[in-house]
């Protein structure tokens, strides 16, 4: 067994790694990563982790762009948010987004144990105190537009976020060091997958899954 706590928080690492490994038993391989840029090589190295413990505000992350790259990138590896925030908008956005569960950091660490079997057993899990909210609360992120990310490729991914922000297609193109003439094909393959007729509203798109300022 694999699990991966991403989270910039020290102490809460610890915790969360010595609630898995008396969850998970002695032979479990925890790994932790304090923002994303630590994450990424663990994935590439480990990838068949079973599941992630990912904190919203993840230094690196960026809202839920961190969460949705995670699930372009490695689709087969369930993703547990973790977070202070409480929000039944954020949850229901995350849960949208692809989270296979959502566990406030103020949730006693009993719950992991029911967090962990759920999402092992490929189920979606909330504490059952905020079920009822999440299911009331306003939706930011429709599933149509969730689906549509989906099927972007990683390199896509990347493309459409360095659309959002301002980038030209030459500059992307030296950022990702390919030909223009390839990210050309990739705009193009965005545009379509998103059903946008330019690259302004898929930067607009993508900006939805910035954290909002208010919700």
């Amino acid at each position: 067994m694999i699990a991966l706590i991403a989270d910039d928080h020290p102490l809460f690492r610890v915790a969360l790694s010595q609630a898995c490994a008396n969850i998970l038993g002695a032979d479990a391989l925890l790994l932790q990563a304090q923002n994303m840029q630590q994450l990424w090589p663990l994935l590439r190295a480990h990838p068949d982790t079973n599941f992630i413990f990912l904190d919203l505000k993840m230094p690196g992350s960026d809202g839920f762009t961190g969460l949705t790259a995670l699930r372009t990138e490695y689709p087969d590896v369930p993703v547990i948010m973790v977070s202070a925030e409480e929000d039944p908008v954020i949850i229901k956005q995350a849960l949208t987004l692809g989270a296979a569960a959502y566990i406030p950091k103020s949730a006693p660490l009993e719950l992991l144990s029911e967090a962990i079997s759920a999402v092992l057993n490929g189920d979606s899990w909330l504490p059952e105190e905020l079920v009822a909210d999440v299911s009331n609360a306003k939706s930011l992120i429709d599933e149509d537009f969730a689906s549509r990310l989906e099927q972007l490729t990683p390199q896509q991914f990347r493309v459409l976020k360095m659309i959002a922000d301002g980038l030209l297609n030459k500059q992307i193109a030296y950022e990702m060091n390919v030909q223009e003439t390839t990210i050309k094909q990739h705009v193009s393959a965005i545009l379509r997958k998103l059903n946008v007729n330019n690259r302004t509203l898929a930067g607009i798109m993508f900006e939805k899954l910035r954290l909002p300022e208010q919700v």
